[in-house]
């Protein structure tokens, strides 16, 4: 059997970084998708979007927690996973179906601001908004325009 999913969206809210009684960190946040097509009958362009909660853990999700803020584009890989709990208030079972991501690809450049490091754009991947290198790969690094500085925290 396998189970994989791989959503690309955007954050609802800010991520919820928290710390296991262990010291592992835990990072959930929820993200959108969205689905375009026509309504044939009214000849209108209709949108359908859910929404996926999902949870990732360890260095992940202190990056996530540091660097993503609300309606950040993201990508999103892991599997689906169901888990229960009893409800301390009504005593009943609760149920929620989450992914459990084992990798999130900041995406994009949406104009916002980002936690913790002001301006980051393409998040580190040597790329311009456009696709196009920036010239500095491979080059170690420098401060260049478009490229990353020598003291970049993140390790992608």
């Amino acid at each position: 059997m396998y189970n994989k999913a791989v959503l690309v969206g955007r954050l609802g809210k800010d991520p919820d970084l928290s710390y296991t009684q262990a010291g592992t960190a835990r990072c959930r946040f929820s993200i959108a998708t969205s689905d375009f097509y026509y309504d044939k009958k009214t000849d209108e362009k209709k949108e359908e979007t859910e929404w996926h909660n999902v949870i990732t853990w360890g260095k992940s999700a202190e990056n996530c927690g540091k660097y993503l803020v609300k309606g950040k584009l993201v990508l999103v890989e892991g599997k689906i996973v169901t888990r229960s709990w009893d409800d301390e208030k009504t005593g009943q079972k609760r149920y929620i179906t989450e992914i459990k991501a084992f990798l999130v690809r900041f995406l994009g450049s949406d104009g916002q601001k980002q936690k913790g490091d002001g301006n980051r754009g393409n998040q580190g991947n040597d790329r311009d908004d456009r696709g196009q290198g920036s010239g500095n790969q491979g080059s170690g690094g420098g401060g260049g325009q478009g490229g990353r500085p020598d003291n970049d925290p993140i390790p992608f």
